[in-house]
Protein backbone atom coordinates (compact mmCIF):
# COMPACT_ATOMS: atom_id res chain seq x y z
CA UNK A 1 0.00 0.00 0.00
CA UNK A 2 1.32 3.42 -0.97
CA UNK A 3 2.47 5.83 1.74
CA UNK A 4 3.50 9.43 1.26
CA UNK A 5 7.10 10.32 2.13
CA UNK A 6 7.83 11.46 5.66
CA UNK A 7 7.29 15.18 6.32
CA UNK A 8 11.04 15.93 6.28
CA UNK A 9 11.36 14.29 2.85
CA UNK A 10 8.44 16.36 1.53
CA UNK A 11 10.13 19.49 2.91
CA UNK A 12 13.38 18.57 1.18
CA UNK A 13 11.51 17.99 -2.08
CA UNK A 14 9.86 21.42 -1.84
CA UNK A 15 13.17 23.14 -1.02
CA UNK A 16 15.07 21.44 -3.85
CA UNK A 17 12.53 21.89 -6.66
CA UNK A 18 12.87 25.02 -8.78
CA UNK A 19 10.98 24.16 -11.98
CA UNK A 20 7.52 22.62 -11.70
CA UNK A 21 5.64 21.22 -14.68
CA UNK A 22 1.93 21.53 -13.88
CA UNK A 23 0.00 18.88 -15.81
CA UNK A 24 -3.58 19.99 -16.34
CA UNK A 25 -2.92 23.67 -15.64
CA UNK A 26 -6.13 25.44 -16.59
CA UNK A 27 -6.14 28.90 -18.19
CA UNK A 28 -9.32 29.61 -16.19
CA UNK A 29 -8.51 31.78 -13.11
CA UNK A 30 -11.43 30.23 -11.22
CA UNK A 31 -9.88 26.74 -11.33
CA UNK A 32 -7.73 25.46 -8.44
CA UNK A 33 -4.89 24.48 -10.81
CA UNK A 34 -4.61 28.08 -12.02
CA UNK A 35 -4.74 29.58 -8.52
CA UNK A 36 -2.19 27.15 -7.10
CA UNK A 37 0.18 27.54 -10.06
CA UNK A 38 -0.01 31.32 -9.70
CA UNK A 39 0.82 30.92 -5.99
CA UNK A 40 3.77 28.68 -6.92
CA UNK A 41 5.05 31.48 -9.15
CA UNK A 42 4.68 33.83 -6.19
CA UNK A 43 6.88 31.49 -4.13
CA UNK A 44 9.54 31.83 -6.84
CA UNK A 45 9.05 28.54 -8.70
CA UNK A 46 9.25 28.40 -12.47
CA UNK A 47 5.89 26.98 -13.55
CA UNK A 48 5.63 25.20 -16.89
CA UNK A 49 2.05 24.55 -18.07
CA UNK A 50 1.44 21.13 -19.60
CA UNK A 51 -1.92 21.27 -21.31
CA UNK A 52 -2.69 20.44 -24.93
CA UNK A 53 -4.50 23.01 -27.07
CA UNK A 54 -3.40 25.98 -24.94
CA UNK A 55 -0.68 28.42 -26.06
CA UNK A 56 0.22 29.86 -22.68
CA UNK A 57 -0.94 30.13 -19.08
CA UNK A 58 0.29 32.58 -16.44
CA UNK A 59 2.69 34.13 -18.93
CA UNK A 60 4.44 30.81 -19.64
CA UNK A 61 4.43 28.84 -22.89
CA UNK A 62 2.29 25.72 -22.56
CA UNK A 63 3.32 22.30 -23.86
CA UNK A 64 1.14 19.41 -24.98
CA UNK A 65 3.12 16.83 -23.02
CA UNK A 66 6.01 16.49 -20.61
CA UNK A 67 8.18 15.17 -23.45
CA UNK A 68 7.81 18.51 -25.28
CA UNK A 69 9.21 20.57 -22.40
CA UNK A 70 12.71 21.65 -23.49
CA UNK A 71 14.16 22.23 -20.02
CA UNK A 72 14.87 20.27 -16.87
CA UNK A 73 11.78 19.53 -14.77
CA UNK A 74 12.36 19.19 -11.03
CA UNK A 75 8.80 18.25 -10.09
CA UNK A 76 5.66 17.21 -11.93
CA UNK A 77 2.48 18.50 -10.24
CA UNK A 78 -0.68 16.75 -11.49
CA UNK A 79 -4.15 18.27 -11.66
CA UNK A 80 -5.78 15.48 -13.68
CA UNK A 81 -8.34 12.92 -12.64
CA UNK A 82 -6.98 9.65 -11.22
CA UNK A 83 -7.62 7.58 -14.36
CA UNK A 84 -5.10 9.77 -16.26
CA UNK A 85 -2.26 9.29 -13.77
CA UNK A 86 -1.02 5.96 -15.16
CA UNK A 87 0.02 7.39 -18.56
CA UNK A 88 1.55 10.42 -16.81
CA UNK A 89 3.65 8.11 -14.64
CA UNK A 90 4.70 6.13 -17.72
CA UNK A 91 5.82 9.35 -19.42
CA UNK A 92 7.71 10.49 -16.30
CA UNK A 93 9.53 7.16 -16.13
CA UNK A 94 10.42 7.28 -19.85
CA UNK A 95 11.80 10.80 -19.39
CA UNK A 96 13.74 9.97 -16.22
CA UNK A 97 11.78 12.42 -14.08
CA UNK A 98 12.18 11.73 -10.37
CA UNK A 99 9.49 13.68 -8.48
CA UNK A 100 5.71 13.49 -8.82
CA UNK A 101 3.06 15.38 -6.85
CA UNK A 102 -0.58 14.30 -7.13
CA UNK A 103 -2.89 17.04 -5.85
CA UNK A 104 -5.79 16.64 -3.41
CA UNK A 105 -8.25 14.07 -4.70
CA UNK A 106 -5.83 12.65 -7.28
CA UNK A 107 -5.45 9.13 -5.93
CA UNK A 108 -4.19 6.24 -8.03
CA UNK A 109 -2.46 3.69 -5.80
CA UNK A 110 -1.35 1.45 -8.66
CA UNK A 111 0.27 4.32 -10.61
CA UNK A 112 1.89 5.73 -7.46
CA UNK A 113 3.38 2.35 -6.57
CA UNK A 114 4.64 1.92 -10.15
CA UNK A 115 6.30 5.36 -9.96
CA UNK A 116 7.96 4.53 -6.62
CA UNK A 117 9.13 1.16 -7.98
CA UNK A 118 10.64 3.09 -10.90
CA UNK A 119 12.67 5.26 -8.52
CA UNK A 120 10.40 8.28 -8.28
CA UNK A 121 9.51 10.21 -5.13
CA UNK A 122 5.71 10.48 -5.06
CA UNK A 123 3.42 12.64 -2.96
CA UNK A 124 -0.26 11.77 -3.42
CA UNK A 125 -3.55 13.37 -2.39
CA UNK A 126 -1.91 16.47 -0.90
CA UNK A 127 -2.06 20.12 -1.84
CA UNK A 128 1.36 21.54 -2.69
CA UNK A 129 0.19 25.06 -1.81
CA UNK A 130 -1.04 23.98 1.62
CA UNK A 131 2.25 22.22 2.31
CA UNK A 132 4.29 25.21 1.13
CA UNK A 133 2.34 27.62 3.32
CA UNK A 134 2.84 25.39 6.35
CA UNK A 135 6.64 25.75 6.11
CA UNK A 136 8.01 28.26 8.63
CA UNK A 137 9.51 31.49 7.27
CA UNK A 138 13.28 31.89 7.40
CA UNK A 139 15.68 34.63 6.30
CA UNK A 140 16.78 34.69 2.69
CA UNK A 141 20.45 34.84 1.77
CA UNK A 142 22.08 38.29 1.62
CA UNK A 143 21.57 38.52 -2.17
CA UNK A 144 18.25 40.29 -1.58
CA UNK A 145 14.63 39.38 -1.25
CA UNK A 146 11.92 40.37 1.16
CA UNK A 147 13.50 38.82 4.24
CA UNK A 148 11.46 35.66 4.48
CA UNK A 149 10.72 32.63 2.42
CA UNK A 150 8.77 29.47 3.20
CA UNK A 151 11.35 27.47 1.24
CA UNK A 152 14.48 28.10 3.31
CA UNK A 153 15.59 27.02 6.75
CA UNK A 154 14.06 24.39 8.96
CA UNK A 155 10.93 22.59 7.96
CA UNK A 156 7.94 21.36 9.89
CA UNK A 157 4.81 20.23 8.10
CA UNK A 158 2.09 20.28 10.71
CA UNK A 159 -1.56 21.13 10.88
CA UNK A 160 -4.21 20.32 8.31
CA UNK A 161 -1.79 19.10 5.64
CA UNK A 162 -0.85 16.11 7.80
CA UNK A 163 -4.28 15.62 9.30
CA UNK A 164 -5.97 14.82 5.96
CA UNK A 165 -6.83 11.27 5.06
CA UNK A 166 -3.99 9.99 2.89
CA UNK A 167 -1.76 12.91 3.89
CA UNK A 168 1.57 12.36 5.57
CA UNK A 169 3.39 9.27 6.59
CA UNK A 170 2.48 7.21 9.60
Amino acid sequence: MFRNPAPDAICALLREAKTIAVVGLSPNPARPAYRIARALQGFGFRVIPVRPKVESVLGEKAYGSLAEVPEKIDLVDVFRSPEHVGPIVDECLRLGLTRLWLQDGVVNEEAAEKAVAGGMTVVMDRCIWRDLTSLPPAPLPREGGDGCSPLRGSCSLTGPALGRPGGGAA
